[in-house]
């Protein structure tokens, strides 16, 4: 049986915004924060108005793969160590306020090391207050006289905004003012707090232009902190634990004075999947200085530590968000319109963000490790977003943004999709120990200038007629003025007004008739009534002159604004057109500043590229001329070595052909001594024989022994006979004896050296006494000594070895 798969649950259907084919990137701006003195060595250098120079300090060196000692970041504007901060508020915060008036978002966040003046640029300090001050000191000085009544507008707790009634709101205001009486104590004045009391000077306040008049405001502010990932309410209120009192020592209740920890709050998405954070506070505020309140109520909050590097560094990165809600009037001028589907509901987040730091320069530990360590996590998650977004955009890959990875990023992950502008400021702190981390945070400037977000579009115009409130206004201090001359009350209602007209009537005389014969009460009467009917008519008349007069005038106006509404309709018409060749313009321009710039950077690059390869160039080039020296000093050696072996072969060959020329001397001569031994032998034999036969002439021959001998085959020649002459092989001749006799002499003189004594010699002691020895030894030893003799002394008989003399 094939079991049906089941499906997953459907996605709600994402809403259709008006899009934007266009795009901006993100402005990145610098700020370089004050040496602390005068005399502190600084790695950060201002060379114009939009670049900086970093400059490594000593015992750095640079690297191979790019990274020179001085390196150049661009931004779109750098402001310098006397940068005031009405400057920066003018060219980075107002444009957003502007915005925010006009119903668009916007995103502001500072970033930099712990310790670069991230807190100082987004508060300030008295008498230099910071971004966040200014901005809402420009909001109300823009929306001031525009502002609805309180509780008009109500969040409905969804990220929201809804619209009450007259009556409701009134309620509302009645008892906020009742329960604010019970919380008063006659002692408690309203002061503000020193420390933001004097910010702003008066003559640097600024006004929004273009403000519509024909719609009412309310500001809602709310203040929360991302501390260790959680997200918590800084301006929610302590609430006391009723059910866990305290006891004193004897065991009766103390007063409930336990208060409960804040509780984290948790991001949601509303129906126009924009992220919020749900159940926060958020507190309507009506002047600069209420406002001033609510935000350092909850700073006072702000988790701050102390550590190595900064006195008060942020523990949390906080979030500051302005909500402006406008909504039209309605067709008379006088009321907010009553209709939900007309609200405007726009907000500018003002981010400051804990400071990245090493926890080998602040030694942090326990807590301050942990806070540290989720810190650069987050800030690890952002850079991260934005390297994601910038591969799809510059690639144009469709990977997930890891927007959840981080609270911060989670928060504010529809101002990159598109919902508002995001404006960044690097603070950077010029001291030579921070190079490293500001090299860091320099890379992540420069690759968050290349993510484009889209331009949020304008909000759709009501379609009521234009300056409602001011015909509104007008037309109540017409009537208070007509009333005035009149002798009426300025500010009457209608039944004073009736009160009035019926007092300028004449009175009515008596009309009571007691005589049948009176004949004046009634003509008096009569006459009374004839003068207040005419009186009546006379106002009747004026009434409808005046209402004639003034519905032409009416038309009048109404002519002369639709012309002037055409007029100005042609001319934001040709302004529109004007405003799209200037957008052309600039977008011409801007394209043409970036090509500029990615041109600039790949000049630099092959510059950089040219020197690296010059320097390996010169390197090969020396490394070639030292081998081309060893090479030919190699050669040189190798000739030398030729030269020489060749006249080592050269005494080799004249040695060994001396000496085979002198064995060939000794063998001839030995060969000579041979057949001279052997001559030697034979006449000794012959002179024997001789002598023998002399001496003995009658003695009988001894019978040979051959024939018991078996004679040995010969070739072709016979044998000789015993007692004949015969020629040897050698040349020499020989006697063929039949019997040998042995004889035996003494030497006379012992031989000089010893010779070695093989297997066929005689004993070593018969030898050296020369008891006997035969006739070959006692032969070769007469040969070898007259050899000796002819030889010269240089040679012994033993062996024939020469001797040099000495």
């Amino acid at each position: 049986m094939i079991r049906p798969v089941k499906g997953k649950t459907p996605r709600r259907p994402v809403p259709k915004k008006p899009s934007s084919n266009q795009k901006d990137p993100v402005g990145v701006y610098c700020r370089v924060r004050p040496p602390a003195t005068e005399d502190e060595e600084c790695c950060i250098e201002v060379i114009s108005s939009t670049t900086i120079q970093l400059h490594p300090p000593d015992g750095i060196k640079a690297n191979r793969n790019g990274e020179f000692k001085e390196t150049q970041y661009s931004f779109k504007r750098v402001f310098g160590i006397k940068t005031s901060q009405v400057e920066l508020f003018n060219d980075v915060a107002k444009p957003l306020v502007e915005d925010l008036i006009h119903g668009k978002n916007g995103l502001l966040f500072t970033y930099g090391v712990t310790g670069s003046g991230k807190t100082f640029t987004m508060t300030g300090s008295p008498g230099q207050g910071g971004l966040l001050p200014r901005s809402l000191d420009m909001i109300f000085n823009s929306i001031g006289p525009y502002q609805a009544k309180r509780f008009v507008f109500k969040t409905d707790d969804k990220n929201g905004m809804e619209i009450q009634n007259q009556v409701d709101a009134l309620l509302e205001r009645q008892k906020r003012e009742s329960q604010q009486s019970l919380l008063k104590t006659p002692s408690s004045k309203q002061r503000l707090d020193p420390e933001f009391a004097d910010m702003i000077n008066p003559g640097e306040a600024c006004k929004a232009e273009g403000v519509d008049e024909d719609s009412s405001y309310s500001v809602f502010v709310s203040y929360v902190e991302i501390y260790n990932n959680y997200i918590y309410d800084l301006l929610e209120e302590a609430t006391i634990d009723l059910i866990k009192p305290k006891w004193n020592g004897g065991g009766t209740p103390l007063r409930n004075t336990e208060f409960i920890p804040p509780q984290s709050k948790i991001l949601r998405e509303d129906q126009n999947h924009n992220m919020y954070v749900a159940g926060c506070t958020e507190v309507e505020v009506k002047s600069t200085e209420e406002a001033f309140e609510v935000f350092w109520r909850g700073q006072k909050r702000r988790r701050i530590a102390n550590t190595q590097l900064n006195r008060e560094s942020s523990r949390s990165h906080s979030v500051f968000i302005i909500k402006l809600a406008q909504a039209p009037l309605d067709a008379d001028g006088d009321n907010v319109l009553q209709d939900k589907n007309q609200v405007t509901v726009s907000q500018l987040c003002l981010v400051d963000l804990a400071g990245s730091e090493r926890t080998s320069r602040t030694r942090a530990e326990g807590n301050r490790l942990r806070e540290a360590g989720n810190i650069n996590q987050s800030l690890m998650t952002l850079r991260t977003c934005i390297e994601v977004l910038r591969e799809n955009q510059m690639c144009g890959t469709n990977k997930m943004v890891p927007y959840r990875d981080s609270k911060v990023t989670h928060l504010f992950k529809n101002y990159f999709d598109g919902e508002g502008k995001v404006r960044m400021i690097v603070c950077v702190n010029p001291k030579a120990d921070d190079y490293e981390e500001t090299l860091l945070v320099m890379r992540f400037a420069e690759m968050t200038q290349e993510v484009e977000v889209a331009r949020p579009v304008d909000r759709p115009i009501c379609g009521f007629t234009a300056g409602r409130r001011q015909r509104n206004q007008a037309f109540k201090e017409e009537l208070s003025r007509r009333l005035e001359e009149r002798g009426g009350p300025i500010n009457a209602d209608g039944a004073s007004v009736i009160i009035q007209l019926l007092q300028s009537f004449p009175p009515l005389p008596p009309s009571e008739i007691t005589d049948p014969s009176d004949d004046q009460t009634l003509p008096r009467l009569i006459e009374v009534l004839e003068k207040r009917h005419r009186i009546r008519q006379m106002i009747t008349e004026e009434f409808n002159k005046t209402a004639n007069m003034m519905k032409s005038k009416l038309q009048e106006f109404d002519g002369n604004l639709s012309a002037k509404e055409n007029l100005i309709h042609d001319q934001r018409g040709k302004l529109g057109e004007k405003d799209k060749v200037i957008l052309n313009q600039k977008t011409e321009i801007d394209r043409l500043e970036k090509k500029s710039k990615m041109l600039e950077y790949k000049i630099d690059i092959l510059q950089k590229t040219t020197n690296i390869y010059e320097e390996d160039k010169r390197s090969l080039q020396h490394e070639l001329e030292n081998r081309e020296h060893k090479l030919q000093r190699e050669l040189s050696e190798k000739k030398r070595m030729e030269v020489r072996m060749q006249g080592m072969v050269t005494d080799v060959k004249l040695k060994w052909e001396k000496e085979c020329e002198r064995r060939v001397n000794a063998k001839q001569l030995e060969m000579q001594n041979k057949l001279w031994v052997k001559d030697e032998k034979l006449k000794q034999l012959k002179a024997i024989v001789t002598e023998n036969k002399a001496e003995q002439p009658g003695k009988p021959q001894r019978p040979s022994r051959e024939k018991d001998r078996v004679a040995p085959k010969r070739s072709a020649s016979p044998s000789p006979a015993p007692g004949e002459v015969f020629k040897t092989r050698g040349g020499g001749q020989a006697v063929q004896f039949t019997d040998i006799e042995t004889l035996k002499q003494e030497l006379p003189v012992a031989p000089s050296r010893k010779r070695r004594s093989s297997g066929n010699d005689p004993p070593k002691d018969a030898a050296m006494d020369g008891d006997w020895t035969d006739v070959e030894t006692r032969c070769s030893v007469a040969v070898e000594m007259r050899a000796g003799s002819q030889m010269g002394p240089g040679y012994q008989h033993h062996g024939y070895q020469k001797r040099r003399k000495p």
